[in-house]
């Protein structure tokens, strides 16, 4: 395969666009764009519950199936990417697996906590000028901050 994209995406391309986005799907749902709130809905939709959001169920399979597209489709290469190999250089693959499923039921946990997800309380709630989203936002990042700190510190470069 050829491989059609780069590491990253640019911020000066990536930023905008998904301003946009939010913009425009306020303009036409007058919803936010939420991981969280997508697997909720995906969630309702699974248990046959009244009042789901497709779309937002199709947003939930995408973000799946584009970064499988993505990782192991359009790259070069024939390697099975999986996004833990840092991980499983340090642990076995039998620690690892219990270790990402107790860090998403951590993360799905926080997300239900603090009423949204990252993306919906950054990238949507901060548009919207929430007081909730900016303090959340700002704890978010904090956090962030710190830990990278600590890791820097911590760990041998």
């Amino acid at each position: 395969m050829i491989d059609l994209f780069p590491d990253r995406l640019p911020w000066w391309i990536a930023g905008p666009a998904l301003g946009v986005l939010i913009v425009v799907l306020f303009v036409v749902a007058n919803q936010p764009l939420g991981a969280s709130g997508a697997y909720v809905q995906t969630s309702g939709f699974l248990r046959r519950r009244d009042g789901v959001a497709m779309w937002r169920v199709w947003y939930f399979v995408g973000m799946f199936a584009g970064g499988f597209l993505v990782t192991q489709v359009l790259r070069s290469g024939r390697e099975l990417r999986t996004g833990y190999d840092a991980l499983r250089d340090a642990f076995p693959l039998g620690i690892v697996v219990p270790m990402v499923f107790a860090g998403a039921i951590l993360l799905g946990y926080g997300a239900g906590l603090a009423g949204g997800c990252t993306s919906g309380h950054g990238l949507c709630g901060t548009a919207q000028r929430s007081r909730a989203s900016v303090a959340v936002t700002a704890t978010f990042m904090a956090t962030a901050i710190a830990t990278t700190a600590v890791l820097q510190i911590v760990t041998p470069l």
